[in-house]
């Protein structure tokens, strides 16, 4: 070969190379960034193409697929009683994406995932239509349809677990939306989903109340405080006296007044006397008496300060703040800079109610592969022993004198053994704005522990002096867990 073909050939030659280095850079390096890139339409069309697997409740389907027009898109999403379990499904999209469940388990749902490798390789041997996987998920319809249905047209949230295991039993927040008012792609779409952007609106119905949003627990706090102080040495008997002066005056402080609502028998009152009748200066002194770092600890135990809870979808962080000593002592009744989304305090409820030991919350059992065969099954996980079974089976019946005889009377049960503590929780600049309602409770029958409950009503018609815990929040709290404990029968 002459020198100029053999230089011509060597061009070539790495030409061919450098074509060959590219595809592979293009393909296993920037395969995954390609692949996820918002503006690459192929994704969508290619998700879309086939009907999208569901998301399973007590074994039915609560999505859909349905056959549209819309361009390039074959199928999109349906949902039913979408407003109802749009908190624990999410929505899918083929405009506006996707989030939660939907998203999270994208890959099964819309059969891309490695975990349906082996179903996939079948089905193109054997001719079988390509199809999503199924999530199944926690939940009880019936406990969701009880808690959905209670809070009605109040704004709030309820969060309902299964002490034992951790599994999630009803996850509701009002007001609630529809996803499938824009899971296609045309006009009418865009005009729902825009819809719900609203700046500032108080409503925000596609905001998760229940995951993602944060309140001041109130009064139903005090079942760490007393927790802390049990687990701190600081009582060991729930029906002795505690040294708690009436007045009492905030620390650090020129004569600042913790107050009692109304005239309750809360001066040395017993830790039973003064959950019983959610005695501010008792738990507010408890608080102070610890000092923070013993609060927070106790705190963080129940899941407080993580930002790292998933259900898999992640809760917002509950704070339990690092304060001053006054500030401390307010936190320690639920108030201050204390602020707990209603998972949180269903976690709170639950470790109690399961002898101290919190399981991780999970919301999703399985995935399954298009033909039903299990490509992943979660295991129960316990999360922390924020009490010894001793005490906290002391709290336990602390919280059960408050649903006997005290403020939370209205979430009895007959036959079952109930727990329970009410809130009423301030906020606004100078306590302007209505309180927030609050009531955590568990259950319990001869088979076991099934449910933990949290509700917080963050807005309903109600007058500002009829707002309590044991008036709003008890009632629903009640009727999710009669609907769990009915569910297991």
């Amino acid at each position: 070969m002459n020198k100029p073909l053999r230089r011509v050939a060597i061009f070539c030659g790495l030409l061919v190379l450098a074509l060959l280095i590219r595809v592979n850079w293009v393909q296993f390096v920037q395969g995954d960034q390609l692949k996820n890139d918002p503006h690459n339409r192929r994704v969508a069309i290619e998700r879309y193409s086939k009907p999208r697997g569901n998301i399973i409740v007590d074994g039915k389907a609560v999505t859909g697929s349905t056959i549209t027009d819309s361009g390039d898109f074959k199928y999109k999403r349906t949902y039913k009683n979408g407003k109802m379990w749009a908190p624990v499904t999410g929505y899918a999209s083929q405009a506006f994406d996707s989030n939660q469940l939907e998203k999270l388990n994208d890959g099964i749902l819309s059969g891309t995932d490695d975990k349906l490798f082996f179903s996939r390789t079948v089905d193109m041997f054997t001719g079988g239509k390509q199809a999503g996987g199924n999530v199944v998920t926690t939940l009880d319809a019936k406990a969701q349809k009880a808690a959905f249905e209670g809070l009605g047209d109040k704004k709030g949230a309820v969060a309902a677990i299964n002490p034992e295991t951790g599994a999630i039993l009803a996850l509701a927040s009002t007001p609630s939306y529809d996803p499938s008012t824009f899971a296609g792609n045309s006009n009418k779409d865009a005009e729902a989903f825009n819809a719900l952007q609203k700046k500032n609106d108080p409503d925000d119905p596609m905001l998760n109340r229940a995951l993602r949003q944060t309140y001041p627990p109130g009064s139903t706090f005090k079942v760490v405080t007393a927790s802390a102080a049990l687990e701190n040495g600081l009582y060991t008997d729930v029906d002795a006296d505690t040294r708690s002066p009436l007045p009492y005056t905030l620390p650090d402080t020129s004569g600042i007044e913790l107050k009692n609502e109304g005239s309750i028998p809360c001066e040395n009152a017993s830790l039973r006397t003064a959950l019983q009748y959610s005695c501010n200066t008792v738990f507010g002194k408890i608080s102070a008496d610890l000092g923070n770092k013993k609060m927070k600890a106790e705190a963080e135990k129940f899941g407080f300060n993580n930002s790292k809870i998933d259900t898999p979808v992640r809760a917002a962080e509950s704070i339990f703040p690092t304060d001053n000593r006054p500030q401390n002592a307010m936190a320690g009744i639920g108030q201050a800079s204390n602020r707990a989304t209603p998972l949180q305090m269903a976690m709170i409820a639950s470790a109690v109610a399961n002898n101290g030991k919190l399981m991780k919350p999970y919301m999703v059992e399985q995935l399954e592969a298009p033909n039903l065969n299990v490509v992943q099954q979660h295991t129960p996980q316990v999360m922390s022993q924020p009490l010894t079974p001793e005490n906290a089976q002391k709290i336990q019946s602390i919280m059960q004198t408050v649903v006997q005889k005290g403020t939370g009377t209205m979430a009895q049960i007959p036959g079952v053994t109930v727990g329970g503590k009410t809130g009423t929780a301030q906020h606004g600049e100078n306590n302007k704005d209505n309180p927030y309602a609050w009531f955590i409770s568990y259950a319990k029958t001869s088979k076991g522990t099934p449910v933990a409950v949290a509700v917080v009503i963050e807005g309903s018609d109600t007058l500002r002096n009829d707002i309590a815990g044991g008036k709003l929040a008890a009632p629903i709290a009640k009727s999710v867990m009669e609907a769990v404990i009915e569910s297991n029968k």
